[in-house]
């Protein structure tokens, strides 16, 4: 595709306020996808070239986090190796299965995470002892969300975010952090098969991409500045966010 030389600018904007928002809650990629398809990129081209733009952002925003010492590499390898086998499956599914279950799926779920959170104002202010080992969570939840974050994506950063609140007993901001782990290695290992198969503007997504850098960094110094509170609303404001932006294109934009 050859864009006009104006998008460029406008791309590393959307890319700005998408990292800044991915870093501290998740949930950039409802104004980067959109804003591909706005300027005409085929569904395929613009999900390849949002995993690219998005990769900066998320390996940015866990080098910042590290930095901090909010993420525990060792308790993170096991998630790795898991969210990239996840990964990879479901990339490579998303292109022979029709994903309509999941979409008709993910809403509700996303429902129950604003209303479990909403409920509990007190979660995620600090940590609590887990309920499940390490271990055995990044094994299960490092298939799982990896697979659907290859093969669908919206709402990943959520899912992860508040299952290690509830089950791993992180405070909100070190659930951030280490979220955006797995979003990176599941980013990283999508993006491969999406550039394999041609599907990734270049230009674009390295104008976006120059965006999340910066982005990435203002948001994580935000969140680690002013704690989990902070992000607490962000999160939640973000989960709620993703929740519309699904329904509209499951029920609204696929029948206008």
């Amino acid at each position: 595709m050859v864009l006009e030389t104006w998008v460029y600018p406008v791309l590393f904007c959307v890319g700005l306020i998408a990292g800044s928002v991915d870093a501290i809650a998740g949930g950039g990629g409802i104004l980067t996808v959109p804003a591909l398809l706005s300027f005409g990129f085929p569904a395929p081209l613009a999900l390849g070239t949002n995993k690219f733009q998005s990769t900066f952002g998320s390996v940015s925003a866990v080098w910042h986090y590290s930095r901090g010492g909010l993420i525990d590499p060792r308790a993170c390898r096991v998630g790795v190796s898991a969210t990239l086998i996840g990964a990879f499956l479901g990339a490579w599914s998303v292109q022979h299965l029709n994903p309509l279950l999941l979409q008709a799926v993910i809403p509700w779920l996303l429902v129950g995470i604003v209303v479990y959170t909403a409920l509990r104002p007190n979660i995620g202010q600090k940590d609590h002892p887990p309920r499940i080992g390490a271990r055995p969570y990044f094994v299960v939840f490092g298939l799982i969300l990896g697979f659907y974050d290859g093969f669908l994506g919206p709402g990943t950063g959520s899912f992860w975010t508040i299952s290690m609140v509830a089950l791993l007993g992180f405070n909100f901001l070190k659930a951030t952090a280490t979220t955006k782990v797995m979003n990176a290695t599941s980013n990283v290992a999508s993006l491969a098969l999406f550039a394999l198969g041609g599907m990734v503007n270049l230009k674009a997504g390295l104008a976006m991409g120059a965006g999340q850098l910066v982005g990435s960094r203002l948001g994580a110094h935000l969140a680690m500045t002013r704690g989990a509170r902070f992000v607490r609303p962000i999160f939640l404001t973000m989960v709620v966010a993703v929740l519309a932006r699904l329904l509209w294109v499951q029920f609204v934009s696929s029948h206008s």
